[in-house]
């Protein structure tokens, strides 16, 4: 029985260019001879700080930039979509009924946000969670979780492993405030109760491939 993985991958991918976001699609193409990957999540990136910063100028209110950080991980969505081919299903669930409905087709469903409050890393751990997932994988910035920020203290250690009790005291910490947000307090909520295991690499075509079929690298964060 193949394993069932739901991959999150960050907003930034989308900020290097077509032929990096082409090479994903291709290591998640390549991946599904071997496992199944029910659906994908796609953050915002640039795009979404770029016009969430814009309304904030013009006055716009907290849930208005909130929809506009999901629609930027939609866009994102129709992107990888669109990389993804036959692959994937053609649009970008809105809700996650429509997402667990779409996934009954076989396809790889690539969603962005669902609702203002809500980031894609919890879309990415109720997917998982809904979907039955084994391994939710979740392609970041940085190489792994860290004892201290890496990008403030050269001596910092990568953990390769972490409960999620361990990895809440280490982002509430004061080393990692005003500095990269690798899991946020509902998404965390959500592996804890689900204890689905979750590994934290870095957004690499080597390293998307690799998690995805299970290879130890990176962090895992266990229940």
């Amino acid at each position: 029985m193949k394993k069932r993985v739901v991959l999150k991958l960050t907003g930034s991918l989308f900020d290097r260019g077509a032929e990096e976001v082409k090479a994903v699609a291709q290591a998640i193409i390549d991946a599904l001879k071997e496992v199944e990957i029910p659906a994908v999540v796609t953050g915002g990136g640039e795009a979404a700080r770029r016009y969430i910063d814009f309304a904030r100028n013009l006055g716009a209110d907290q849930s208005t930039l909130d929809e506009l950080g999901t629609d930027a991980a939609r866009i994102n969505a129709k992107l990888l979509i669109v990389a993804l081919s036959r692959s994937s299903y053609p649009y970008p669930p809105h809700t996650l009924e429509e997402a667990v409905k779409a996934s009954s087709t076989g396809k790889v469903v690539v969603a962005g946000g669902f609702q203002p409050g809500q980031s894609t890393n919890a879309v990415a751990a109720l997917l998982a969670e809904r979907l039955s997932a084994t391994l939710l994988v979740n392609a970041t910035d940085v190489e792994g979780v860290y004892n201290r920020d890496p990008k403030r203290h050269s001596d910092a250690k990568l953990l390769r492993e972490v409960t999620v009790a361990e990895l809440r005291r280490i982002l509430e910490g004061e080393i990692y405030a005003g500095t990269y947000e690798l899991m946020d307090p509902l998404a965390l909520k959500i592996i804890e109760r689900s204890k689905i295991p979750t590994r934290i690499i870095r957004c690499s075509v080597e390293a998307i491939g690799d998690a995805l079929r299970g290879r130890d690298i990176g962090t895992l964060i266990v229940g």
